[in-house]
């Protein structure tokens, strides 16, 4: 057990012990302290140390105010891209990768609103439910992570974005009525944005494509489409031309089976007015 005040031995990410190495590397070189980088950077010096033996994950504000303070050229920035990845679950990594970069992203959803299109709040709700229970920390930094993932619906140049999800998942009031009506409104108003497709599959259609269970169609800047699945943690990429085709299909199925969109969003805002 690492003794009281120091960091645990090779417990952090190597992008992690990477980064530490080139930021601690840059100061030494510009003849700068701990304090002193810290004082340029409007940090304590207690938070550049913390950053340099990896005890404390460096934010987004503190990779950018140590690129302005030593002038860096981007070496520092260019980190953030990767220590960003790590604030998601290993299994979900690769997956963020593929979302962030794809031409468009079409997903069936049966238990949850798809997390691109999650408030702050429902987000947080879902992951205070996690078992085993998570730490407050891990919590903030898993919603803080799902939000940026949401820069994608504002991305240039666009990306298409597809949703179906089941009207069961609609209905469970997770967080409570507060948390979703506001849902309800963010789900509305991504709906009505001229890139995002938003479909519900309704409980009165009791058979199905979606049946075999949820799924996420990746279509790369290669025009090669790619099938993400995951259960409990665990993850699936389909690579495959000829299996991710039929997951594709399958999933084109599924959309005609499911709602038009606009009567998917009156099923919403009908379910908004029940609250």
């Amino acid at each position: 057990m690492a003794a009281m005040g120091q960091p645990k031995k090779n417990s952090s990410s190597p992008a992690a012990q990477y980064f530490a190495e080139v930021l601690r590397m840059l100061r030494t070189q510009a003849g700068l302290s701990q304090n002193e980088l810290g004082e340029r950077m409007a940090y304590s010096g207690a938070a550049v140390s913390a950053v340099e033996t990896c005890a404390k994950p460096a934010t987004d504000e503190f990779i950018e105010a140590a690129e302005k303070a030593l002038e860096a050229g981007g070496l520092v920035s260019a980190a953030s891209k990767y220590l960003r990845l790590e604030r998601y679950p290993a299994h979900f990594q690769g997956f963020v990768q593929l979302e962030q970069e794809a031409l468009s992203v079409s997903s069936y959803c049966t238990q949850l609103i798809h997390g691109l299109l999650q408030t702050k709040e429902y987000a947080q709700a879902v992951l205070n439910c996690a078992f085993p229970p998570l730490e407050e920390a891990d919590v903030e930094q898993l919603v803080s992570a799902r939000m940026e993932r949401k820069a994608l619906l504002d991305r240039k140049p666009v990306c298409v974005i597809n949703i179906i999800t089941e009207e069961a998942a609609l209905r469970r009031k997770i967080g409570g009525a507060e948390v979703m009506r506001a849902q309800y409104e963010y789900l509305t108003a991504c709906a009505r944005r001229p890139n995002v497709v938003l479909q519900v599959m309704p409980m009165a259609t009791a058979a199905h494509a979606g049946l075999p269970g949820p799924m996420t169609v990746i279509e790369t800047p290669e025009d090669t489409a790619l099938v993400y699945m995951e259960v409990e943690g665990q993850s699936t990429l389909v690579s495959r031309p000829d299996e991710a085709g039929i997951l594709t299909r399958r999933y084109a199925m599924i959309g005609r089976q499911a709602l038009r969109p606009e009567e998917s969003i009156g099923l919403i805002e009908q379910l908004a007015g029940e609250l």
